[in-house]
Order: C-alpha cells, then sequence, then structure tokens
C-alpha cells in the first residue's frame, strides 16, 4: 500500500509545490522532514537501497521539493529499482513510472539550474520504461529535451529523437513532413553540438541521424534536393557536409538530380581526387556530354596520388570510351597503348581492344589495302592472349574469323607482296607497321 501511496503523494507535491515554499525550506512540519531524510539518507550512503525506500517514502510526504534535490534524485533510484522488481505486474509498474516521471517534473520545476539535466534524465526514462502506444509521448519530451539542451543536447537524445520519429512512420501516425520537419529539426540540433564537441564526434552523429533520415522511406529524391540544397548553398567549400550531401544523395540512387553533380563538382575543387575526378566522368558520361566526361577522366589518371593500376584502369575506360562513345579510334588506340604501358594486368584487354579497333576498319583502296588492316588485329590479338592467357578462347575465335579476310596468295602476288613481307597500313587516320599474310 504504501508503493501505491507514494503516486498520490507525489502528485499532490506537484499541486502544492507553489505554495509549501512560504513555509521554508522543509514545509509545515519541517522536524518531521529533516527527520526522515536523515534516516533514509544514512542508509543510501551505505548503498542499502532496500532499508532507504520506506524512509525515504516517509520523508516525501512530508519534505516539499525545495528540501533537497538530492531526495527527488535518491527517490529515482528508488523506484528504477521497483520498476525493475516489478517488471511481470503491468500495473503496478505504469504506476511506479508515473511516480518517476513526476519526480523528474519535480526537479524540472524546482531546479532550474539543473534543467538541462533533468529533462535529459527524464527523456532518457521515458525511452527506457515506455510502453508501446507512448512513441509519440516520447517523442515530444525528446523534442522538449532538445529545445531546452540546445547545444548541450546529448547526442543519444538526437538519435533517438530520429529513431522516434521514423517509427511513428512507420506506424502511420506521421506524415512525409513530419519526419522531413524531425530531421531538419535534429539536424540544426547537430549543427549547434558542433561548437561544443569534438568534430569527429559530430561527423558521427550527424551520419547516424541522415542514416535514419534514409530509413525511413520519406527520403525521395525530390525531398533530399529540398533538403540538401540550402546546406550546399551555404556551405559550398566544406569538404565534411559536400561529402556527406554526396553520399546521401548517392544512397537515395539521385545521380541524375542537378544538385548531386553541382556538389560533386564543389567537392572536386575543394580536394581533387582520382576517384572524384573519375565520379565526375560517370556522371558527365550519363549526360551526354563526353567531351567533358574524358577530361575529367584524364584528370583521373593525372592525379599524382592514383597508382599505376588505378591509372591504367582509367586509361583503360578512357580508351574504350572513346571508341564506343565518340567514334574517336586514333585517341582510343592511343589510350589502350598507355594503359598496356603503365600496367600489365591490363595489357591484354587493351591489345584485344586495339585488334577490334583495327578488325572493324573499314579502308578504302585496292583490294589488299582493303584487307590490311586484318593483319595488324591479328598481330595485336597474338599479343593479347600472350598478356592474359584468359584471354585465349576468345581470342582464337576472333583471329580465325579476321584470317579469312586475308587476301589470296595469287592476289598478294599481284601487288609484288610475299608472306612474311614488311608492310605499313595506312587506314583512317591509323597507321601499323606488320608483316603480309596470304590464304593459300
Amino acid at each position: 500500500m504504501k508503493q501505491v501511496k507514494v503516486v498520490f503523494v507525489l502528485a499532490g507535491l506537484l499541486l502544492v509545490s507553489g505554495f509549501v515554499k512560504a513555509q521554508g525550506r522543509f514545509g509545515a512540519d519541517s522536524a518531521k522532514c529533516v527527520t526522515h531524510l536523515s534516516y533514509y539518507q544514512e542508509y543510501m550512503k551505505q548503498n542499502n537501497i532496500a532499508e532507504a525506500a520506506p524512509q525515504w517514502r516517509i520523508a516525501i510526504q512530508y519534505c516539499p521539493p525545495t528540501a533537497s534535490q538530492n531526495m527527488l534524485l535518491d527517490g529515482m533510484k528508488i523506484l528504477r529499482r521497483d520498476i525493475n522488481q516489478f517488471r511481470n505486474n503491468p500495473i503496478r509498474r505504469k504506476e511506479l513510472i508515473d511516480s518517476l516521471m513526476m519526480l523528474h517534473q519535480l526537479r524540472i520545476d524546482n531546479y532550474p539550474k539543473y534543467i538541462v539535466t533533468a529533462k535529459s534524465n527524464m527523456a532518457m526514462d521515458m525511452i527506457n520504461y515506455s510502453s508501446k502506444g507512448e512513441e509519440q509521448k516520447v517523442f515530444g519530451v525528446l523534442s522538449e529535451t532538445m529545445d531546452v539542451a540546445g547545444k548541450k543536447t546529448s547526442p543519444t537524445i538526437v538519435v533517438r529523437y530520429m529513431g522516434y520519429a521514423n517509427d511513428l512512420y512507420q506506424q502511420g501516425v506521421f506524415t512525409d513532413q513530419e519526419v522531413f520537419e524531425a530531421f531538419d529539426k535534429a539536424s540544426s540540433v547537430v549543427d549547434l553540438i558542433a561548437t561544443e564537441k569534438k568534430q569527429e564526434d559530430v561527423d558521427n552523429l550527424r551520419r547516424d541521424v541522415e542514416n535514419l533520415f534514409m530509413q525511413s522511406g520519406v527520403a525521395s529524391c525530390e525531398n533530399l534536393v529540398k533538403l540538401f540544397t540550402p546546406r550546399f548553398e551555404a556551405n559550398p567549400t566544406d569538404k565534411n557536409i559536400l561529402s556527406s550531401i554526396v553520399a546521401k544523395l548517392t544512397a537515395g540512387n539521385c545521380l541524375e538530380e542537378d544538385l548531386y553533380l553541382r556538389t560533386v563538382e564543389a567537392l572536386y575543387a575543394v580536394e581533387p581526387t582520382d576517384a572524384t575526378a573519375y565520379l565526375l566522368y560517370r556522371l558527365y558520361a550519363t549526360r551526354g556530354e563526353n567531351e567533358t566526361a574524358v577530361a575529367y577522366l584524364q584528370k583521373a589518371i593525372d592525379d599524382e596520388k592514383s597508382d599505376a593500376v588505378a591509372d591504367a584502369n582509367y586509361a583503360m575506360e578512357k580508351a574504350t570510351f572513346l571508341y564506343t562513345k565518340c567514334a574517336a579510334t586514333q585517341e582510343a588506340i592511343q589510350a589502350a597503348k598507355a594503359a598496356a604501358e603503365m600496367d600489365q594486368s591490363v595489357a591484354g584487354k587493351a591489345y584485344l581492344l586495339i585488334g577490334t579497333i583495327w578488325g572493324a576498319q573499314k579502308c578504302d583502296g585496292n583490294d589488299i589495302e582493303k584487307r590490311a588492316p586484318y593483319w595488324v588485329a591479328v598481330d595485336y590479338l597474338v599479343k593479347a592472349k600472350r598478356a592474359n592467357s584468359d584471354l585465349t578462347e576468345e581470342v582464337d575465335r576472333m583471329i580465325a574469323n579476321f584470317s579469312n579476310y586475308f587476301p589470296k596468295q595469287t592476289d598478294a602476288f599481284m601487288f609484288d607482296l610475299m608472306d612474311g613481307a614488311n608492310y605499313t597500313v595506312s587506314c583512317n587516320g591509323l597507321r601499323e607497321a606488320t608483316k603480309v599474310r596470304t590464304q593459300k
């Protein structure tokens, strides 16, 4: 009965706390207040909560909240213990949780100097002890806590606030706009916290909040652009913010948005890297701006911090892009040769591409001049399988096919050409030395 009675006592204290101050710090019956404060505090010093609890319950009946802040804090410890003991009794547990919340409110009302800590502790207890269906109530307290604490807000409060917004959205309680507003508020608080915390901690917090927003299901490209455009425009040279925006738009598959391109360009201007240059190549390539795409791909190759393997792969991609998208055969062959020189691991593919390009040429001239490109094509295909044996099967099929287009021996003889003779092929601006080969 005494444990139930404390609920009503605390409720009464909430109603009369404004009046007991006129009767002094220890209330109308100061002697009993002081006596029982002393009794329970002795047990608390011994960490004997079980013996302290009955005396505390008497003290809370006679003492106003102004008697001792520790009386409220100790009461919270006692009630938390009781809540855990009655975890299988939902009715009693709910009464005890209500009493715990009342103690938090008494501390908030009577000790404004400690309001940030008091409000934060109340929020954490609500998170720990709230029941299903109370999510909106907890969310409200978390929001109030952030309003009160500002830059002193615990990162845990901010993350849980965003988590509750997600939960309420999944339950159909919150709309897209409400989740959006929650994220905007959480982000603003993170900006305030940034003045107090280490940059690494702030970056981790911002990432957690943004990830929760992304997981909410409301992070459409339209919403993300609306959210991040002001942040981009306000911080066009902040590497961390630019990187965050790029990461979130990437996660949202918003690569076609103008904001995405603008942000990547700004990030490259702040800190040029081969990876960012390559990303810009991809973005411009998808937009059909081939010249700009190739220029950025070359910047990736030229970046001093990229290694030979990366450069070779970039050069190989450049060669393929120039040939397939730009019809720039000379430049494609030059890029492929450069790739082979940079790293032997791509040499086979480079020679295969060059062989493919030569085999596709349609040349003007006599019958020998029209067929001579196939000699060069086979030369490079042979080099391809020597450089990479995995290509042997594919290459052998191509060699067999191109060999069918070699001139007949009798036709070559008409041009004073013999098998094995040196020959320089010139076709469509391409020029290469090779050997004469014929079909017998």
